[in-house]
């Protein structure tokens, strides 16, 4: 049986266990990484599909509106883009972010249904590997937070 001072101090022990699993939690997304890696996959046209802006100008979740004649957006709009997008994602979780699962092909981990197609047959493509990275915290520069647990690798089928 515990003595009344080893009970005494239980509850500050319990309280410590949180909060260091709380410092390991997965970074915030990276709004470098994002304006420079992930935006221009919005933009890009792949045979057989629109580009993604072309329905998300005005579809849900919402992309700005390119000016006319432009090739990207400006910061102000990246910025709005950012927040908007990241809603959209579980930080350290790619298995859980419906950005990385509605345009992936369901067989490969995504889930029945994207009014934009299945932009990706494989975890394995070259853009969906560069949005789990940004779900996964990783920096411009390549770094990612010290000691952060990365998840999802590749989504279970």
């Amino acid at each position: 049986m515990l003595s009344q001072t080893a009970m005494l101090k239980l509850p500050r022990t319990v309280f410590l266990i949180p909060a260091a699993l709380l410092a390991q939690s997965a970074a915030a997304p990276d709004y470098a990484f994002f304006k420079e890696r992930v935006q221009p996959i919005f933009l890009k046209k792949r045979p057989g599909h629109a580009r993604c802006v072309t329905c998300h100008d005005h579809g849900s979740p919402p992309l700005q509106p390119l000016a006319a004649g432009a090739t990207e957006w400006t910061d102000e709009q990246s910025r709005k883009n950012f927040e908007i997008w990241k809603l959209f994602i579980k930080p350290g979780d790619p298995a859980k972010s419906a950005l990385l699962r509605h345009p992936l092909a369901e067989d490969a981990g995504g889930d029945r249904f994207h009014a934009g197609g299945k932009h990706w047959k494989s975890q394995d493509d070259p853009e969906w590997r560069t949005l789990a990275a940004w779900v996964n915290g990783e920096k411009l520069n390549g770094e990612k937070l010290k000691g952060e647990k990365l998840k999802g690798e590749k989504l279970s089928q």
